[in-house]
């Protein structure tokens, strides 16, 4: 039977997986995206140009900029994600015997992103002002001047986005998964394919949201009317790939970091049924 408890608990520990394995290269993803157009100074030449200067002139620890308010959110953020994908599986059985649909898995996942827009707002915004700082006065002028409302309308777009996310994972197991065996049963090496393949799937979609997202919030306050403004001034001065900046960062990160989550969510959930199998 499905327990979105257990789900909470396992996805809390699946997003902790997630942030160990995936920071370092978020960090470089978000300084990718939002570096000066290409007709002023370049800062970073591609992902390993960025890794190369960010660790010659702030050390290892520079990766792991910004990591303090993810750190805080982040598992909180996947116990509320899996707990909602639980709920809404839940909701949908009828027959505990019977699989669900490709549909009622997606709206499950739908359902996770409407439960994670909220708990994963604060912490995403902080996140990005800090990985882009050179100056702790730059970084708290900026903070003081951003609006909850803003964080929230470049959000809005995780609903859909976690609905396919979990849609790709449960059908790759399924898909996975040898004749006659239980989905329980798969083996750690095709749970990390699953998982890294749905979050590269999940991030194919998602990038360019996600540049919009990034230029959003880390420019001067003031400076964009809104998404509609920002995807308009991006195309007109960069073009087309604008929307793909940190791309070879995004794809190299993708796959060990969800890997990792839904390997760990899959490792705390067994745990628990076998010593709280109540709940």
């Amino acid at each position: 039977s499905i327990s979105p408890l257990k789900n909470f608990v396992a996805g809390g520990f699946g997003g902790a997986c997630l942030l160990l394995a995936g920071h370092p290269l978020d960090t470089i993803k978000v300084r990718l995206q939002t570096q000066p157009k290409a007709a002023q100074y370049v800062l970073y030449t591609g992902t390993y140009d960025c890794l190369r200067k960010t660790v010659s002139k702030e050390g290892i620890l520079g990766l792991y900029k910004g990591m303090g308010a993810p750190l805080a959110g982040v598992a909180p953020m996947m116990a509320i994600s899996f707990f909602g994908f639980g709920l809404g599986k839940q909701l949908q059985q009828t027959d505990p015997g019977k699989p669900l649909t490709h549909t009622q898995i997606f709206l499950s996942g739908c359902l996770a992103g409407v439960f994670t827009t909220v708990i994963v707002a604060p912490g995403e915004r902080i996140k990005c002002l800090l990985q882009v700082r050179r100056k702790s006065a730059s970084y708290c002028h900026k903070l003081k001047h951003r609006t909850n409302r803003k964080v929230f309308e470049c959000l809005l777009e995780d609903v859909s986005k976690n609905g396919l996310y979990f849609l790709t994972y449960e059908y790759l197991k399924h898909f996975l998964t040898p004749e006659g065996q239980s989905v329980s049963q798969l083996s750690t090496p095709k749970i990390l394919l699953a998982g890294g393949v749905a979050g590269i799937l999940n991030w194919t979609i998602a990038l360019p949201p996600d540049v919009l997202k990034s230029n959003f919030q880390t420019a001067a306050d003031g400076k964009y009317r809104g998404l509609v403004d920002v995807l308009r001034t991006l195309l007109r001065e960069e073009g087309p790939k604008a929307l793909y900046k940190g791309f070879n960062a995004v794809f190299l990160r993708a796959f060990p970091a969800n890997a990792a989550c839904f390997l760990g969510f899959e490792v705390a959930l067994k745990g628990l049924n076998i010593i709280a199998p109540g709940w």
